[in-house]
């Protein structure tokens, strides 16, 4: 979030997030400076977190090299920010069944910024997802399978 308030600021505020950096080459679609915020967002919180779980939540048992850990772990998360992406774009379009209403949902006011709440929701949303997944695999299941490579076989 901190990342989204600091990009949106840098740009003029949360009333220029739906402006448009470039079209994506045959599609009528277009890469707005919203997703730009939700992809920087992603890799900057990726990193921390997984820093903050690698030496904190996951310390216990033997670890497998940082890069052979954080692989996985980049891979789940940019999954997860991959579906984060359609469902931000789905509070944000006014299209969408989605589509986070005014009255209350708008740009002329930070704690009703509908790019902020959209914002927030997408990560409630996909990171309990996130987080289950990795723990199962990153730090569950790579850890084992890099400590079963890791111990010496027994001699005959």
């Amino acid at each position: 979030m901190l990342v989204a308030i600091v990009m949106n600021k840098a740009n003029g505020g949360t009333v220029n997030a739906q402006n448009i950096l470039f079209s994506i080459p045959g599609t009528p679609f277009n890469f707005r400076f919203t997703i730009l915020v939700w992809i920087v967002g992603f890799l900057v919180a990726n990193l921390f977190n997984f820093q903050l779980n690698r030496h904190w939540t996951f310390r216990h048992g033997q670890k497998a090299p940082w890069m052979k850990e954080f692989l996985p772990f980049l891979a789940v998360g940019s999954a997860a920010a991959l579906v984060g992406i359609f469902i931000k774009i789905g509070f944000t379009n006014p299209t969408s069944p989605l589509y986070l209403p005014e009255p209350w949902f708008h740009e002329n006011a930070g704690l009703q910024s509908r790019e902020y709440w959209a914002q927030l929701l997408t990560i409630v949303i996909t990171t309990p997802i996130n987080f289950l997944v990795n723990k199962l695999w990153t730090f569950r299941h790579v850890r084992r399978r890099h400590a079963e490579t890791e111990t010496p076989t027994a001699v005959r």
